[in-house]
């Protein structure tokens, strides 16, 4: 098929590349002449494992291509793909300006019988402002449908999500719209497709990850009261997790959750919910315990350090999970900020998102960007975790332990085993597994 997809960021780009994978002749578009150059040399915008080699094959296989003139994804197409963003505005509802300048943008370059598929996340209900807008500009003798297509990518496992999907949905409220999408991944495919409404599709989707954002708040919420109690969490969620009626993922106390998906579609979800009468506070708490994880790291590294003002503290990692260069959303960018505003001297290291973070926080006198984590380590008085990248599980802890200043590790993520942490000589805070002292202490420099 020829397919159009307006959006070039994570959905639009991992889209993009992945149908140009199956075959399809793509054009993807972009309002920014520097990323449609870089994308057309065949450089990604972003990290993501495998999104290298497909992109330069698919360009070299002349399958797919990328450009700003909206009429040539619009005249290239039959189905035209929606992959731009949608984030939260201050009142948490999400923003769909590029939607509507998307929409406002194909309706008059219409030429012939068109399906336009929203990919990007949006609440339930914007497909029929989708449609009231094109028509509203193009006329109601043209013919077009609108669809939804959620995607189900996960940031670090994007390339593998898309081309080895755990299910598909389509929502079209037209059979010549459902014959197209089913034609689409029917022959590329063997997995579940749901075939549904519209509306409905939209909604599955925020559900979705509502319901994934209330897993991992909830695991949260045991995890304080397992500290309380003197109990592991990781053995509770275990016990918890084996039960087929709940699975174990997203069964991990840590920071909570981040990224550009979870926090904005369980925002968006409360603000549609109470548009229509209908009481969320299990929703409005998950969001409440997730934003007070930050606050409980915060409060075990001042209890390690005591004093946090002229402290060196090492941080490692930048991104909201392993394996990207995201920080939307991360708690990177509410531990960070704190940490130097209470005076502390920062040295922080991640092995792809660096970049992303400096932006927003240049490097000065107290906080420095450095080239790798025994970097970050050497001479600090306390080592914080803020992302699970591999990297970090498999330090050479000996080695870590010789350059620190003081041996004290506060473990967002819950990386090590506090057995292991105790043997290594370690002073080690985590989230819901209690407090670990090394097992010889050491001298420690308080100040």
């Amino acid at each position: 098929m020829r397919l159009g997809v307006f959006g070039t960021g994570y959905a639009g780009l991992v889209t993009s590349v992945g149908l140009a994978e199956l075959g399809h002749a793509v054009t993807a578009i972009d309002k920014d002449p520097d990323i449609v150059a870089r994308l057309a040399d065949g450089r990604p915008t972003f990290h993501e494992p495998g999104l290298q080699e497909l992109l330069t094959s698919n360009l070299q296989a002349g399958r797919l291509r990328f450009t700003t003139r909206a009429e040539e994804a619009t005249a290239a197409a039959d189905i035209i793909f929606l992959c731009v963003g949608t984030p939260p505005r201050a009142d948490g509802r999400a923003d769909l300006y590029q939607v509507e300048e998307v929409a406002r943008t194909i309706a008059p370059l219409l030429d012939g019988y068109k399906l336009v598929v929203e990919k990007s996340t949006v609440p339930a209900r914007t497909a029929y402002w989708i449609d009231w807008t094109i028509r509203r500009l193009a006329g109601r003798e043209r013919e077009f449908d609108v669809a939804s297509n959620p995607e189900f990518l996960r940031e670090g496992s994007a390339v593998r999500d898309f081309l080895a999907p755990a299910r598909i949905v389509i929502g079209a409220d037209t059979g010549r719209a459902r014959s197209l999408l089913l034609d689409l991944y029917q022959r590329s495919f063997d997995c579940p497709i749901v075939v549904t409404s519209v509306t409905t599709a939209e909604l599955i989707k925020q559900t979705a990850n509502a319901f994934l954002a209330t897993k991992i708040s909830f695991i949260n919420l045991v995890a304080d009261l397992c500290e309380e109690l003197g109990v592991d969490v990781t053995t509770v969620a275990r016990g918890v997790g084996l039960d087929p009626r709940v699975g174990s993922d997203f069964l991990r106390a840590g920071l909570g959750f981040g990224g550009s998906c979870l926090p904005k579609d369980l925002s968006a979800l409360i603000r549609v919910a109470e548009d229509k009468g209908v009481d969320i506070g299990m929703l409005r708490a998950v969001e409440h315990i997730n934003s007070a994880r930050v606050d409980r790291l915060l409060a075990k590294v001042e209890r390690a350090l005591w004093v946090v003002r002229h402290k060196v503290v090492a941080v490692l990692g930048v991104a909201f999970k392993p394996d990207t260069d995201d920080i939307r959303g991360a708690p990177s960018l509410g531990v960070i900020p704190r940490l130097h505003e209470a005076g502390a001297i920062l040295r922080v290291y991640d092995p792809a998102a660096m970049p992303r973070l400096k932006t927003l926080h240049p490097p000065d006198d107290r906080l420095t960007y450095v080239e790798s984590a025994i970097e970050a380590v050497r001479g600090a008085h306390a080592l914080v975790v803020l992302t699970d990248w591999e990297e970090f599980r498999s330090l050479d802890l000996g080695r870590v332990r010789s350059l620190m200043r003081t041996p004290i590790i506060v473990d967002g993520r819950n990386l090590f085993e506090p057995a292991q942490m105790q043997v290594a000589g370690f002073e080690y805070y985590s989230l819901g597994r209690g407090e670990v002292a090394p097992r010889a202490e050491p001298q420690r420099e308080r100040v």
